[in-house]
């Protein structure tokens, strides 16, 4: 409201008791002096010069009448409040409206020359005739007010005690009935059990429930229960949603945060990966969407799967990695296709972070769940055969058809169903790329998931689609282990032949989905390509011209371990035996120090001093006592042998042991009938082909030991024999 006028413009305005010329008020204000009050006068400061009166200058009915024309009865701009105790919505809509008309009557009053009685008088008039410019919302709180009135609301103002200008006529009578109060709140507390138990029981039976548990109370009527059952509802919503829906309060009610994953600043370093049914039906039909989502770009790629499976997840991975490179960390939930062996081995494989959220918390990956909800209401409602996001959802479009219509008809048939798996994957990738990353997104500031991939200059992580088609390969069995024995690896009843790995060597075997016939063998740790693994059967080969390839590559690898080996094993054999080259190595290491002599006594006890006495009778120290001539002939004899010379004693002994040896063979022979060979043995073959060689070299050979001679050399027995004889040298022919 303006408060200061020149001259003209207090002319213009025409009100009461007031000139309506310029030169009116000029007199005026000089016969009564207005320009002597430097409170209420102030010098023009625009072009003219003159001066400009504030309205409390004027007379009465002039200031009513201008505050009639001007002054607003509503909220105050801004108000400086203390924080007041939680009040209802209607006791805090009362108290503003009580604070509003107080400011208008501040304002009001405001230099009038009226005394404080007269002011409330003409201000409460005013206000009941509704001469002032009021807001409807007051007036509906507010429709009367007395000079009493103003003033009760004037000391609780001047106190700071704004709650008190609060009327709530409900609030004061809240809590004070019957169900609220009986048997000290058991009563109140009965019906919000029976409540949540079973939210569609009606009043009366409620009601009767009461009357049954608390026998000694009178029951209000019906149309109590009703209204308290009402109030109950609405005060306790969270509370009976927690215990008769915990799933919807879990997603709608539940405190969550914002903001949780705003550490992201780049793409790839966090994907959230998730799967349901998609709420259409296919001619093949109902499918599963499988859904990624990185979480920094949103960008998202979708996979339709027939049933939910682990290879669905690891295609949908692939899938991805092609599209955006490889991810930092995946989130995903404790589903079986997501926590299966091949999942896991996969992320390893590609050293991928494996992130579970706890069992039964989908709210822990939230985004990839309301990225399935923005498919499954903007993508898949639209499509042929959509059949619902509830089961309510989908009785009302099976009621789009009489039941008789409705008769014998196939789910095809009733919803409409013209897709196949292979069109709808299609048609989402479109969708995913034209529609859901090219529009603005809420979570990105208003941008779109494909403006902040774009604007984003981090290095992508990339891999080579061979590498990754290959770690996509099954492996064999439940873990893919296998150990490798002389018929290669046994894969579902069938050999699969590996010429480059040695029996005895554990791997992991991948699969070959193309091609059943071949499989691929890893390290354990799937670090290290080890080789094929080939089953002639299945790759149509011939089974023995393949076994005889297999054995020569064997051969050919074992040579290459083995010819060193060996070749050092013969340096070894030439050289100091194992125990002297240990004694040398200890004798090498032993500190050179000559150890002092430690004082030392004899030790002495009958059967040693007896053994001494005998050794000095034998060194002739002692005199002997006289023996018997024969036996002292047959002393000389037996010295005699043992100062014979060692080679002679082994030389009989040989002699008599070859002697013994014919004999034998002759005895033998004698026994066996004429029909009868003696077995060969084949060290005995060697040693005939050896005899039939130096005979050869001679020219003294037999032709026909010099064919057999030609057939022998030729078999893998005297290869053996061969290597054999070249490692122990002669010694292996005795």
């Amino acid at each position: 409201m303006k408060e200061w006028f020149t001259a003209q413009e207090i002319a213009d305005a025409g009100l009461p008791d007031l000139p309506t010329t310029k030169r009116g008020v000029s007199l005026l204000a000089e016969r009564e002096g207005w320009a002597n009050n430097p409170a209420f006068a102030r010098a023009r400061g625009q072009r003219g010069g003159g001066f400009e009166y504030h309205y409390k200058l004027w007379p009465t009915l002039a200031q009513i009448e201008h505050q009639k024309r001007h002054l607003t009865v509503a909220a105050p701009a801004v108000a400086d409040l203390p924080v007041p105790a939680p009040l209802s919505g209607r006791g805090a809509t009362e108290r503003d409206a009580r604070l509003a008309i107080l400011a208008a009557f501040e304002q009001f009053t405001r230099g009038a020359r009226l005394g404080h009685k007269a002011c409330l008088q003409v201000f409460s008039d005013k206000y009941n005739m509704r001469s002032l410019a009021i807001e409807g919302w007051i007036v509906d709180l507010v429709p009367k007010i007395s000079k009493r009135s103003l003033e009760r609301w004037q000391g609780a103002k001047r106190a700071g005690t704004f709650d008190q200008l609060a009327v709530d006529r409900s609030k004061a009578r809240k809590g004070t009935g019957f169900i609220d109060t009986a048997e000290n709140g058991r009563v109140r507390t009965f019906v919000l059990a029976v409540m949540a138990q079973n939210p569609w029981l009606s009043a009366t039976s409620v009601q009767k429930m009461c009357q049954d548990e608390f026998p000694a109370l009178t029951m209000p009527p019906v149309r109590t229960f009703q209204h308290a059952m009402k109030v109950l509802k609405a005060s306790n919503a969270v509370a009976l949603t927690k215990l008769t829906n915990p799933d919807l309060y879990r997603s709608t009610l539940t405190a969550a945060g914002v903001g949780t994953y705003r550490h992201l600043n780049a793409p790839n370093q966090l994907w959230q990966i998730d799967a349901s049914p998609i709420d259409a039906l296919c001619n093949d039909g109902r499918h599963t969407i499988y859904a990624c989502i990185d979480i920094f770009t949103r960008r998202t790629v979708f996979l339709v799967s027939r049933t939910p499976r682990a290879s669905a997840v690891a295609l949908l991975i692939r899938k991805a990695i092609q599209a955006w490179g490889v991810p930092v960390q995946i989130k995903t939930d404790n589903g079986s296709d997501f926590v299966a062996q091949d999942t896991k081995r996969l992320f390893a494989s590609l050293d991928i972070h494996m992130d579970l959220s706890d069992a039964y918390q989908p709210q822990q990956k939230g985004h990839v769940e309301r990225i399935i909800k923005t498919f499954q209401h903007d993508f898949a409602a639209l499509l042929p055969g959509f059949i619902g996001h509830s089961v309510a959802d989908r009785k009302i479009i099976e009621n789009r058809k009489a039941f008789s219509q409705r008769l014998g008809e196939t789910e095809a048939e009733t919803f409409g169903v013209g897709l196949s798996g292979q069109r709808l994957q299609g048609l989402v990738d479109q969708w995913a790329e034209t529609v859901y990353e090219a529009r603005p997104h809420g979570g990105l500031q208003g941008r779109s998931p494909r403006e902040v991939f774009q604007a984003s200059n981090a290095k992508l992580r990339t891999v080579d689609i061979r590498a990754l088609d290959l770690l996509l390969m099954p492996v064999a069995g439940k873990d893919g282990r296998r150990t490798t024995t002389k018929f290669g690896l046994r894969i579902d009843g069938r050999h699969y032949a590996t010429p480059t790995i040695l029996p005895g060597v554990d791997v992991l075997v991948r699969q070959d989905p193309s091609d059943m016939g071949k499989v691929y063998a890893f390290a354990l740790d799937g670090g290290e390509f080890l080789g094929e693994g080939i089953c002639p059967e299945l790759a149509g080969i011939d089974p023995a011209q393949f076994l005889k390839t297999v054995r020569e590559m064997q051969a050919e690898a074992l040579d290459e371990v083995t010819r060193p080996i060996k070749k050092r094993m013969k340096e070894l054999a030439k050289g100091p035996a194992p125990i002297e080259r240990i004694l040398r190595q200890a004798v090498e290491q032993s500190p050179n120090v000559i150890p002092l002599p430690k004082r030392t006594e004899e030790h002495s006890t009958a059967q040693i001093a007896a053994a001494l006495d005998a050794m000095d009778a034998i060194d002739g120290k002692v005199p002997t006592r006289t023996v018997d001539p024969a036996v002292a002939a047959e002393q000389q004899r037996l010295i005699s042998l043992m100062d014979a010379p060692e080679g002679d004693l082994i030389a009989r002994h040989e002699e008599q042991m070859r002697r013994h040896e014919t004999q034998a063979s002759a005895a033998a022979a004698i026994r066996l009938p004429s029909n009868v060979v003696a077995l060969e043995t084949p060290k005995t073959r060697y040693r005939r082909a050896l005899a039939v060689m130096a005979a050869i070299q001679a020219g003294t050979a037999d032709p026909g030991d010099a064919f057999w001679l030609g057939q022998y050399q030729t078999t893998a027995e005297f290869k053996a024999e061969q290597v054999i004889h070249q490692d122990f040298g002669d010694a292996y022919l005795t």
